[in-house]
């Protein structure tokens, strides 16, 4: 992970007392500084196998849920994608206080071993004789929970990184992150090879297939990150000028001992208040994005659930090579035009995308088979279509967009050049406002000790991805693309809106008035 973070790392960290304070250490020692970064990797690697835990499955879910649940519809589906951040949002907040008063390989060895356990139950649940969808479900949500150790993992690199390294530091935790959303859809279009059937391991009643043998990876490699965490994790903090801190949570300060440069000020509730918003925003557009990803390429090109699984995950695993690209580019690029305008160009870059997506022209989808005694549609209407795309009653696995949904006869069909342009866009803008939401957010908290914060702003980016599956679910099975997508353009209009009015206040802690609200130990530290 080379840039500013790398950069950093390689030159010590000095510092003078500021006045008043007591002894704590004004150089940073090479073994200290070696620690520091062997943790910070570490962390590196668990928010990368977070994101392949989710990403290992999602283009799956949906042909999954149909085999081995009829009754299933993609209402339902949009449920079981949003169970995994209602699972997170409850958990960052409780996973983050426990961080700020407890060492933090607590929680993580924690909520990796739920999370664990969590895909064991996923590979099980074509067992049960009946409601088989529900204990889906409920897997995805614990998975989901012990995803939540995002916020130890975040508050502690924010903790651990001076403001210089910080923004390289949150890009290559979002590379990581980027990465596993590549490898997790790469795993399972490879495991796609095994087909529906796989093999049968009988003694355990394990069905190895294309569907269970990622979770079951996911399992083995979150036991291999628990070892690790173990054996390298160590506690480490440091102020906005890189100076180690005499403690390394709020109970030992609470208990009186020395926290050095790093004693806390008033912070910016309007900035931190808005930066979940716009957090929230973001999350809310990619998780519709990713929800509706598969569903509307089965409707608009007439995939089956093998070709979805295939074609989408290699889809995916481009625009993850895409996103570390980005996340590599906007280190420097924030350097030269400030993280400020990055956030704001990723927003501009997602709303070009969805308003390309909007559907135009004179050719329609294929239209699924249906019963032509079907009283919900005209007669004459279901032998037009079935006629027109040559459909026949015989086919195993019906393909193209369900004639339940009435747009589909309507609705222009979104071309797939159109599609992949429309993608590439949303490609470049979402990392770019990933990590820089992240950094900016880290900035405005200053000293703070961040893990109950960033457990909120987590949270805010998992109740995005509980109503963005809800919501692109509901809106595009009743009205189609064109209106879910429109809506889509007009709240992104409404959140540059609100990038633009709290725009100044989106600063560095150190970089605020010292005669202000914000004035107190850091500011001591700036004069330092």
């Amino acid at each position: 992970m080379a840039g500013r973070a790398g950069d950093a790392e390689r030159e010590p960290l000095l510092g003078a007392r500021a006045p008043g304070s007591r002894a704590w250490e004004a150089v940073e020692t090479e073994e200290h500084r070696a620690s520091r970064w062997r943790s910070i990797r570490v962390l590196y690697l668990t928010m990368f196998l977070s994101s392949v835990g989710f990403s290992i499955v999602v283009m799956s879910v949906w042909p999954y849920l149909q085999k081995i649940d009829p009754t299933a519809n993609t209402s339902f589906v949009g449920w079981v994608i949003a169970a995994y951040s209602l699972g997170q949002m409850l958990a960052s907040p409780l996973f983050g206080l426990w961080s700020n008063h407890r060492p933090r390989a607590e929680p993580l060895v924690a909520s990796i071993s739920v999370s664990v356990a969590a895909n064991c139950l996923y590979a099980y649940v074509h067992l049960p004789a009946a409601h088989n969808k529900y204990y889906m479900l409920a897997a995805r949500g614990l998975v989901g929970f012990g995803a939540g150790n995002v916020a130890v993992v975040r508050s502690y690199i924010a903790g651990a990184t001076s403001l210089r390294e910080r923004t390289g530091a949150m890009a290559n935790t979002s590379a990581c992150q980027a990465l596993g959303f590549i490898l997790g859809p790469v795993f399972q279009t490879c495991f796609a090879l095994i087909g529906e059937q796989g093999v049968t391991w009988a003694s355990l009643r394990l069905q190895i297939n294309m569907y269970t043998a990622p979770v079951l990876l996911a399992a083995l490699l979150g036991l291999l990150n628990v070892l690790l965490i173990l054996a390298v994790l160590r506690e480490h903090r440091v102020d906005d000028l890189g100076r180690q801190c005499g403690s390394v949570n709020a109970e030992e300060d609470a208990a009186g001992k020395d926290p050095g440069p790093c004693g806390r000020g008033r912070i910016d509730l309007v900035a931190v208040v808005a930066s979940n918003v716009l957090f929230f925003v973001v999350l809310f557009i990619f998780a519709l994005f990713e929800s509706i990803f598969t569903p509307l390429t089965m409707d608009m090109y007439a995939w089956t659930r093998e070709q979805a699984v295939l074609y989408d995950g290699i889809i995916l695993a481009a625009l993850g090579v895409e996103a570390v690209v980005v996340f590599m580019g906007v280190k420097f690029l924030s350097r030269k035009v400030g993280e400020r305008t990055v956030l704001l160009g990723g927003l501009v870059a997602i709303w070009a995308g969805f308003f390309i997506l909007l559907p135009w022209g004179n050719q329609f989808p294929r239209v699924q088979w249906q019963d032509l005694h079907n009283t919900s549609v005209p007669n004459a209407t279901a032998r037009g279509v079935l006629a027109a795309y040559g459909q026949a009653a015989g086919e195993q696995e019906p393909t193209g967009c369900p004639v339940q949904q009435a747009w589909c006869l309507t609705v222009p069909a979104i071309h797939l050049a159109q599609f992949l342009t429309a993608t590439a866009l949303v490609g470049v803008g979402y990392p770019a406002c990933n990590v820089m939401s992240y950094t900016l957010y880290s900035q405005v908290l200053g000293p703070e000790p961040q893990g109950v914060y960033m457990g909120w702003l987590t949270a805010s980016g998992s109740g995005a991805r509980i109503l963005g599956p809800v919501f692109i679910s509901q809106v595009y099975g009743a009205w189609g693309p064109r209106w879910a997508f429109g809506l889509v353009c007009g709240l992104l209009l409404l959140t540059l809106a609100l990038l633009a009015t709290v725009y100044r206040r989106l600063v560095p802690f150190t970089q605020l008035p010292t005669d202000g609200p914000h004035t107190g130990e850091q500011g001591q530290c700036q004069a330092a």
